[in-house]
């Protein structure tokens, strides 16, 4: 059996890098090496006797060999508070399909961005002037892959991940702070994140004229420099897996409203398997979903600096089994879906349809308008959940913008924002939005079963249900889509359904999830 270690905590004050400063790692193929010069150790008190710590990781020899031509750059070593690494770095595009194995004392770094093939266009086959690289980059599960700046990696369109970890060895993808010891509890967007651009629907076209949802509406990744394209038709595109999995402290911002989060999906088709995802400390949303069929089962997300769950451009998308939890006094809204862009747009097809079952979320903003909003003409359903605001002042729990939201009629509708066994622990409970009014919304919310706005909530650990959440009557949201499982009792985390988030995530002073798991400012160590 594989077991985690605690890892031995340095102080940042302890820690200096010899010759560079934290982001000072030498170009790919230099063989520099980053030290970092610990002081002496104190001379030992007899009484009591220290207790012992966990086996710092030492180096491994070399960079593995991967497939011919893609070569990785062996950059030296890397030291922090769990151990020194052999650093090996990706190619800034990944030209055949390879495989990036866990290796003991091993980190794989992205020195920029890093694109998985290259983009095959629009269409799966040439009719678009284009054709599919079908590259697959694979991670084992315990591997490790850091960045700073603002580096990220762009899965191109035609190409795929296989991001496959296990409960007990993650895949990790994180900051060179937090290798080398240097972050706190707010440390965030110190890197881009993971992307995954795919060819199926979307809306909001870059290209004037063209026909939302066709092969000719494609649009650009949000916080790309350089062209990084999404969109097409083919609803059933495969963009890879990803799959127990941590992405932390990500969100580069490149300007105002042109960021990446912890993991951004471009039109991704409903081939894409997504599963037990943890997004901690993104400066930016923790994940977004742009346009595509989008099915999420098993996510996490912590410490989001503007949204926790961000959804745009006709994304159809089912989610089950989420946890958001805010930082406090840090973060937008829980939820924001979809952007109000006028009674024309907000008609557009496919008309987002976003649906959750089984959340817990917990709002502790900072902006405190509300902590959800759904506007843009977007249908939405939010079944089995329980939303606490646990800030002070108090935020609203929910608004609903737009005349077009509420509509009972209209291409490709299902109506108003559906809402049932979902449960609002919250000082105030609707507020006004653009064109509908908390009355209005209220009313939308009592329409729906078994739903309570005067909820006292009973969750410990933060999210896992007491006896007033487990009282719930629960609603069967296999009638919404047949990707939901009936589960025995709302929220997230409820008996039965209590350990699917052990083993595979990080703890922090926001939430601790598993006892025996690493702290998120530190790196898993495994025997």
């Amino acid at each position: 059996m594989n077991h985690v270690f605690r890892s031995l905590i340095i102080g940042s004050s302890a820690l200096a890098l010899a010759a560079c400063g934290a982001d000072g790692i030498s170009s790919p193929g230099t063989g520099g090496n980053i030290t970092i010069n610990n002081p002496p150790a104190p001379a030992p008190t007899p009484t009591p006797t220290p207790t012992p710590t966990s086996t710092l990781v030492t180096p491994a020899g070399s960079c593995p060999t991967v497939s011919n031509p893609v070569q990785l750059a062996n950059e030296g070593t890397i030291s922090g508070p769990t151990g020194t690494y052999r650093v090996c770095a990706l190619p800034a595009r990944i030209t055949a399909s390879t495989t990036l194995p866990y290796i003991a004392g091993l980190l794989y770094r992205l020195a920029g961005r890093t694109d998985v093939g290259t983009d095959g266009g629009p269409a799966p086959d040439a009719s678009d002037g284009a054709t599919d690289t079908n590259v697959t980059l694979t991670i084992g599960a315990g591997a490790i892959v850091y960045a700073s700046g603002n580096a990220w990696l762009n899965v191109n369109r035609g190409n795929r991940i296989n991001a496959t970890g296990t409960a007990a060895r993650p895949i990790v993808f994180t900051s060179q702070d937090n290798v080398v010891g240097f972050n706190t509890i707010n440390s965030a967007g110190q890197w881009g994140g993971v992307v995954l651009s795919g060819r199926a629907p979307i809306t909001d076209c870059a290209a004037s004229g063209a026909t939302p949802g066709t092969v000719a509406c494609e649009r650009q990744v949000e916080g790309a420099a350089d062209p990084a394209l999404f969109g097409g038709a083919t609803a059933n595109d495969n963009s890879g897996t990803m799959s127990f999995v941590q992405i932390r402290y990500s969100g580069f911002v490149l300007s105002g409203n042109n960021e990446l989060q912890s993991l951004t999906t471009g039109g991704v088709g409903s081939g894409t398997t997504l599963n037990n995802i943890m997004s901690y400390n993104s400066s930016d949303d923790g994940v977004e979903f742009f346009g595509g069929l989008v099915n999420v089962r098993n996510l996490i997300v912590i410490g989001a600096e503007d949204d926790g769950l961000d959804t745009d451009t006709g994304v159809k998308s089912n989610m089950q089994n989420v946890i958001v939890v805010q930082r406090p006094a840090v973060g937008d809204t829980i939820i924001e879906a979809d952007t109000s862009l006028g009674t024309t747009l907000n008609n557009s097809v496919p008309r987002q349809n976003t649906q959750i079952s089984n959340a817990t979320f917990i709002a502790n903003s900072g902006v405190r308008d509300q902590a959800i909003r759904i506007r843009g003409g977007t249908d939405y359903a939010i079944v089995n959940s329980i939303l606490v605001d646990a800030g002070a002042p108090a935020t609203p729990c929910l608004r609903i913008d737009d005349a077009e939201t509420i509509q009972t009629a209209g291409p490709d509708e299902l109506g108003a924002p559906r809402f049932n066994s979902f449960v609002l622990d919250c000082s105030t409970d609707f507020r006004n939005g653009t064109n509908v009014t908390a009355a209005q919304t209220q009313a939308i919310f009592d329409a729906g079963t078994n739903n309570n706005a005067n909820f006292s909530d009973t969750l410990t650990m933060t999210f896992v249900n007491g006896a007033n959440e487990n009282a719930v009557a629960v609603f069967n949201p296999t009638t919404l889509s047949s990707f939901f499982t009936v589960p025995t009792n709302i929220g997230a985390v409820y008996p039965g359904n209590n350990t699917w988030v052990n083993g595979w995530t990080c703890n922090s002073a926001t939430v601790t999830f598993d006892s025996a798991v690493s702290s998120c400012l530190s790196l898993p160590v495994y025997s």
